[in-house]
């Protein structure tokens, strides 16, 4: 499905939860006092060709339309355990051009780590020094710059991704969360906040 071609595009200032829509519903998940809560459905993910050679475009998105620059933040709490597991925030122009950032799975903990898709896709992972049970994410766009932070408290952020970007006349952004090797990762993502960009998104804290 070509998400950008049927949903609504809304102005920041007038977005809230329940203007989102789903890339791929998962088939359990609500939303309750401006929080999302999702179970992941058997073997879902995103990804295309590099290493592997297969290209898959199941996982779960709950995004919105924005034609403008934004940043947008949210806290992200899950138990991440099996390898691939992934849970954090996304933006989506088609399924051969996109970021996800956020906590994986992988090399026997839970990472840190990036994945931009241009065409094919790459991988970027690092150590997470902090509780990757629960963790923010800031995601920033800036003409055809994305600008990726996290946080391990809220109030110190760090750098994770600074990237060129696809320019568009709208994107889908949003939380996503991923289960390649299995089904039943539970995430809730909270406090989410969508805004204006500062004027210097990679040093801005």
């Amino acid at each position: 499905m070509d998400i950008l071609n049927v949903i609504p595009i809304f102005e920041i200032s007038k977005i809230t939860l329940d203007k989102f829509n789903w890339l791929n519903e998962p088939a359990k998940w609500s939303l309750k006092d401006n929080e999302l809560h999702l179970t992941t459905d058997m073997k879902t993910d995103f990804w295309q060709s590099t290493w592997y050679n297969f290209t898959v475009n199941s996982g779960h998105v709950y995004g919105v339309g924005i034609s403008e620059d934004f940043t947008l933040e949210v806290c992200v709490e899950a138990d991440f355990h099996t390898l691939y597991d992934q849970a954090g925030l996304m933006i989506y122009l088609d399924e051969k051009h996109w970021l996800k950032a956020g906590i994986e799975y992988n090399d026997g903990q839970p990472m840190i780590g990036s994945v931009l898709t241009n065409g094919v896709s790459d991988w970027a992972t690092g150590v997470f020094n902090g509780n990757p049970r629960k963790f923010w994410l800031r995601l920033s766009k800036v003409g055809n710059v994305v600008c990726v932070k996290y946080s391990t408290d809220n109030k110190t952020w760090l750098l994770l991704r600074l990237s060129a970007f696809p320019v568009s006349e709208k994107y889908f952004v949003g939380p996503m969360s991923c289960t390649p090797q299995r089904e039943g990762l539970t995430v809730k993502f909270s406090g989410l906040t969508l805004s204006k960009p500062a004027k210097d998104i990679l040093r801005s804290n």
